[in-house]
Parts: structure tokens; C-alpha cells; sequence
């Protein structure tokens, strides 16, 4: 549900920095706990593993207290005509200052026409709907956006200390190697957020897509003659940790931002739950599976051969992505709407003009919104 709401309750100009923000929480919840195993790997007592399980019983009173004080999605009270509360959300939503009485009840006025226009093309609100005419394109597309970046081959990138530990590197000095990297990850996704708008959703995704491919190929040469010498598994290890980086960069953040743009907004929950369901069952039933026997000694041992596999399914998903995911930048909420009504190729989402909507800008919209309240 945070990728529904953070897409929600942001303007378009800001929405892939909260979007983005959500894949920073994952970042920074590997950080500390990277942070805490590198502090308590050399404790040997019974409190090398209970310190870790009992830090994770803070985490939920501060991100209770915060969910109860959090505004209610102006979009949520709009679909269940709760005007005056989606009005009093945006209100503290919006800037302190400045934010008139007017550009309030323009901006709500835009969302009931998005609203309304979403109920003229399918009126429904429930699960068996994310299947139904132009909706199941849309869930497809989420769903597979969430199961590229699983099946990119970022499965490696938990591994670097594994590699390193081949290296001879001491277990101490491998997970601390392990923490550098959640740190850079950090970076990775901070950085995104300055290109993100510039560049487009799908061109970084892309991009990322490619450059994974070929840090996997180099790590599959690496191991043709197994077993890895030390500079071999301190080159893979390294790799790896690119790999990590560069997921960061590209696909790990503007899968948040696209997953949460592409859905209609009357269903927006309901396919991001059903594309993070599939996500979380490949995840478990097939990555983890997969990437554990690959590399254990005493199941499949493939070793550094491992890179070739997933180079395989990132060359799979990469094809998907190009011809199949639409750029979303810069588009508001109506805008999709109407593009996927009328069946735009993916490829001319970034080209194609909004006739319908003056000029298919934010600003179009505005005064269009503005003609609906003076109707009112």
C-alpha cells in the first residue's frame, strides 16, 4: 500500500521522488541491518542473534504513530465521495501558504473528472476488473515491471559476500565490504531521483537492464574455469557489488515510480498488490530456491556459471520492456487514461498528444478543471 498512497498524495512534478523513496526505505532498512550483523558477527553467545531480532521490535511504533497522523489519500475520498475530507487532505498536503481556496477546488475538480472518466470506461473497483478491457494491459505491465527487477539478475547481488569470503577475505571484513555496498545503494537511488524526470522512466529501466546484462556475462566468463582464483572471485565480488549499484540506479527505484503511474486510479491498489503477490511468490519460490543451489557446494555448485543464467532472464525481460512498457513522465493521471483507452503503442506513449485535453499539459488541465468548478 505505500506505493498506492505515495503516488497519491503528491502533485505529478513530485510523485517519482515519493515513488522512488519507498525502494530508500528498503535501501536504508539493509543499511542498518548490515550495520547491526557487522557489529555482533564476532559475539558467539546467545545474544549474537537475539540483539538483531529484538532491534526489529522498534520499527513499528514509530511507523504506527506516523501512519495514524498521515492525511487520508485525497484519491481514496474522491472514489468514495468524501469530498469535503479529499478537500481537507489536500489542504495539508499542500504548501502552508499560498495554496488558495481556488487552486484547491480546481485540483479536486480534476480528480472527480479522472474519476468519472475511469467509471465511463469501466466502473468496477474489484479484483476480477485489473483483468477486464484496457485494465489487463495495465496489470500485466505492473506485474511484469515487479518481476523484472526480481529476474534481472539482481538475485547476485546479495551474494558479493559469499565471493569475497572465496577470496580469503576474513568474515568480519567481508560483511563489512557487504555494509559499504547497501551504502552506495543508498546513493544509487538518491541519484536517480535528479535523472529520473529528465531521462524518462523507461530509458533508465533500460539502460540499467543493459548494463546488468553485461556485469552478469563478465561474472559467467569468470568462472569458466572453475574453481575461481582470488582475483577472479575479488572481480565477480566487485561485479556483483556494480550489479547491486546499478539495480539502484535504474530498475530498483522506477519500478516503484511505474508500477504506481501505469493502474487506473480507481485500481491502483489492488494491481500494485497483485504485482508485488507475484513478486514476493517468484521471489520466494523461485530466486531464493534458485540462487541458494546455484552457489551451495553441496546442490548444484555452479558457482561464477551462475551469471549466465540470470544474464538469460535479464536478456528476456529487457525485450518485454522495450516493446511492451510505456514512458509515464510527466503524464498525469487523465492523460494515462486516455492513452490506454485508445490503445497508443507503448512505444508512442512519450510522443502521442492529448487532444481531448487542450494541449495534454498540467496547465491544460488546470484550466479545464477550473471550467468543471464553475460549473459546480
Amino acid at each position: 500500500m505505500t506505493t498506492a498512497y505515495a503516488a497519491e498524495v503528491c502533485p505529478v512534478p513530485l510523485r517519482h521522488y515519493l515513488t522512488a523513496y519507498v525502494n530508500l526505505c528498503w535501501i536504508i532498512g539493509q543499511f542498518i541491518s548490515s550495520g547491526v550483523l557487522v557489529g555482533l558477527e564476532s559475539r558467539t553467545d546467545v545474544w549474537g542473534y537475539k540483539i538483531p531480532f529484538a532491534i526489529q521490535w522498534v520499527w513499528p511504533i514509530p511507523i504506527a504513530i506516523g501512519t495514524y497522523l498521515a492525511p487520508e489519500s485525497p484519491w481514496w475520498c474522491v472514489q468514495y465521495d468524501k469530498k469535503e475530507r479529499a478537500e481537507k487532505s489536500l489542504k495539508r498536503l499542500a504548501r502552508s501558504s499560498g495554496f488558495s481556496q481556488r487552486e484547491a477546488d480546481a485540483t479536486l475538480a480534476l480528480m472527480v473528472y479522472t474519476d468519472e472518466m475511469e467509471k465511463q470506461i469501466l466502473a468496477g473497483t474489484t479484483y476480477r476488473d485489473c483483468f477486464r478491457g484496457v485494465n489487463l494491459r495495465r496489470t500485466e505491465i505492473v506485474c511484469m515491471a515487479y518481476l523484472a527487477q526480481a529476474l534481472c539478475g539482481t538475485a547476485l547481488g546479495g551474494l558479493s559476500t559469499f565471493f569475497y569470503e572465496q577470496a580469503g577475505i576474513s568474515d568480519s571484513d567481508a560483511f563489512k565490504l557487504s555494509w559499504g555496498k547497501d551504502a552506495i545503494n543508498f546513493v544509487g537511488v538518491v541519484s536517480s531521483w535528479f535523472i529520473l524526470n529528465k531521462v524518462g522512466r523507461k530509458k533508465l529501466m533500460l539502460s540499467g537492464m543493459c548494463f546488468i546484462f553485461v556485469f552478469l556475462l563478465i561474472v559467467g566468463f569468470l568462472g569458466i574455469n572453475p574453481p575461481p582464483s582470488t582475483a577472479e572471485a575479488w572481480a565477480a565480488g566487485t561485479l556483483i557489488i556494480l550489479i547491486s549499484a546499478t539495480s539502484s540506479f535504474s530498475i530498483g527505484p522506477t519500478t516503484y515510480t511505474v508500477v504506481s503511474e501505469i493502474p487506473s486510479t480507481r485500481l491502483r491498489a489492488k494491481s500494485i498488490i497483485l504485482a508485488r503477490n507475484a513478486y514476493n511468490a517468484i521471489n520466494i519460490a523461485f530466486v531464493n530456491v534458485v540462487s541458494y543451489r546455484q552457489l551451495s557446494p553441496d546442490e548444484w555448485n555452479w558457482g561464477l556459471y551462475s551469471g549466465f543464467f540470470w544474464a538469460g532472464f535479464n536478456a528476456i525481460f529487457t525485450a518485454y520492456l522495450f516493446f511492451r512498457l510505456p514512458e509515464t513522465k510527466g503524464r498525469t493521471y487523465a492523460e494515462l487514461d486516455i492513452l490506454f483507452e485508445n490503445k497508443v503503442p507503448a512505444r508512442k506513449f512519450a510522443s502521442t498528444k492529448i487532444e481531448t485535453l487542450i494541449a495534454g499539459t498540467e496547465g491544460a488541465q488546470k484550466q479545464q478543471a477550473e471550467g468543471i468548478v464553475g460549473e459546480w
